[in-house]
């Protein structure tokens, strides 16, 4: 049986970070696995006072990532790992220098969930690939930047393995009334976003077709899902809302681990992300039966078929934006189309046991 080890060191909490704490507890079941993550991030809350074995290291900056680096080699040695699995892609160099140092000399395997634009054939990023063993891209969009812009003579074996959603947990009409009631959004037609409140997630867009809904008299409200990574553009939504005396309309719930429950409120969720390299919130949106709108850049595009698994609409452009929601808000039987077919292709091609079935047999046969 392998020992593998799951490498996360980002300090937030999205999809890329969520993803890596999926993984390690379904591993946890199959291979002797144990987590790293960072001591001043958020993810110890899914590990502590549960069954997942983890470690806790400081990330220290890239001038002192070497200390990083020691401490990982050091749980690698004690936990005799064969593979190290890591999500984020400013962990490689801490990764690679704990291959280095370590006497176990894992092999390195990486989800790649950020693009990549730019050739990596200068003597650094020839360092640190030729040291990876294996990179797992989650869209094959990705694959073909990999392809692309590592040199052939250090480029890692390359393979696609989608991310996967896992079974929703459904609540039941009394739930959802009473978390309505908590967020006071009536019957109003709910439009949510869930990610980190920053400009590149394109909270703003939501909002501004929010207020082109209700100039048409539509009772629509925004469901704003997701901490604030950005405090001063969270201050700017909230002036804007404010002046623009949209402050009933639009509902920011901060940070929540309850994001798939709150999906479930919503009618529709919007990924209004400009450069999403898979969309990971759309597929956990369509597995509950909710029907989905997505920029028309990136991953979202292998993910959303417009007008048959979900809307897709101009990237950074609120006006087609409002188009879509509105469309959805007077044609029901196209909304519960949408959906149901949605989730069809959720389960069919995103179940997360299906893909980490992949993972664990990739893990597994290095």
């Amino acid at each position: 049986m392998k020992n593998i080890l799951e490498l996360c060191l980002s300090p937030d909490l999205g999809g890329l970070e969520l993803y890596m704490v999926r993984a390690s507890h379904f591993l946890h079941e199959k291979v002797n696995v144990v987590s790293v993550i960072n001591e001043a991030g958020k993810l110890e809350q899914y590990y502590k006072n549960s069954i997942y074995k983890y470690e806790k290291i400081k990330r220290h900056s890239p001038l002192l990532s070497i200390l990083s680096a020691k401490k990982l080699a050091s749980i690698i040695d004690e936990n005799k790992i064969d593979v190290v699995h890591l999500h984020w892609t400013k962990d490689i160099p801490v990764a690679v220098l704990a291959k280095l140092f370590s006497k176990q000399k894992p092999k390195l395997v990486q989800t790649r969930n950020m693009t990549m634009t730019r050739f990596k054939d200068d003597f650094y990023h020839r360092f640190l690939y030729k040291n990876m063993d294996w990179m797992l891209p989650v869209t094959y969009q990705v694959q073909s930047q990999l392809e692309k812009f590592i040199p052939n003579d250090i480029r890692p074996k390359v393979e696609v393995l989608y991310m996967g959603a896992e079974a929703p947990i459904l609540i039941d009409s009394q739930e959802k009334i009473k978390l309505k009631n908590s967020y006071k959004l009536g019957d109003s037609f709910i439009v949510g976003i869930v990610g980190r409140v920053e400009m590149e997630k394109g909270q703003y867009l939501v909002i501004e077709a929010i207020e082109k809904l209700i100039a048409d008299n539509i009772d629509a409200k925004a469901l704003i899902v997701g901490h604030a990574m950005d405090e001063n553009y969270l201050i700017s939504l909230k002036s804007e809302i404010k002046e623009k005396n949209l402050h009933n309309s639009i509902i920011f719930t901060g940070f929540t681990t309850e994001a798939q429950k709150l999906m479930q409120l919503c009618d529709c969720l919007v990924l209004a992300t400009q450069r999403e390299t898979f969309g990971l919130v759309l597929i956990e949106a369509m597995a509950c039966g909710i029907t989905v709108v997505c920029s028309d850049s990136g991953g979202p595009l292998e993910i959303v078929d417009d007008n048959e698994t979900g809307l897709i609409f101009k990237t950074k452009d609120s006006a087609d934006l409002y188009k879509k929601i509105k469309l959805l808000e007077e044609n029901v039987a196209l909304k519960n189309r949408l959906a149901h077919a949605g989730k069809e292709k959720s389960n069919a091609v995103f179940d997360s046991q299906k893909q980490f079935t992949k993972l664990q047999s990739i893990l597994e046969n290095m």
